[in-house]
């Protein structure tokens, strides 16, 4: 099968790859590049595992085709701390419970990122109508919540 040549930038850095024409930008991420912290839940994106942002829009990476990614700009779960200083929303997950297995944590967390930049003040159920894509199996959702609307007010200085 013929490969396909690709430039793309992920979290800041500039990547070349080659792709086979199935593969999806989660296969690429993953599989090519090593980037694992975007995880598969489902492949039909109907869990939110595999959210990242492209061009600055949240998106399921398993909908995607790594083809698709030809000069774009990706951020995934790996671009929110800086270093070792940790992102607020990454702070309060740990603060707060709001994360237990970790499969749905990046993909929750690249979401709640994509809100704040838009909405940096949101109401509750604006967290949840965002969040809506995201399944948990784990943590009831409460803290989930609660976890980004403490970081929400952490980012404002409120």
């Amino acid at each position: 099968m013929k490969k396909h040549h690709i430039s793309l930038t992920v979290n800041g850095d500039d990547y070349d790859a080659l792709v086979e024409p199935h593969q999806t930008l989660l296969d690429v991420l993953r599989d090519t590049l090593m980037l694992t912290g975007t995880k598969e839940g489902c492949a039909t994106g109907d869990c939110g595992a595999c959210s990242v942002t492209v061009d600055g829009v949240l998106q399921c990476s398993c909908l995607m085709l790594g083809v698709e990614a030809q000069g774009v700009k990706v951020e995934t779960i790996e671009g929110m701390a800086k270093g070792n200083k940790l992102h607020p929303l990454q702070t309060a997950f740990l603060a707060y419970n709001g994360l237990q297995c970790g499969i749905c944590t990046p993909g929750v967390l690249v979401a709640a990122k994509a809100l704040l930049e838009r909405n940096p003040d949101p109401t509750e159920i604006e967290v949840r109508y965002w969040l809506a894509g995201n399944l948990c199996r784990c943590t009831g959702y409460d803290k989930l919540i609660q976890s980004v609307l403490v970081a929400a007010k952490e980012m404002r200085g409120a």
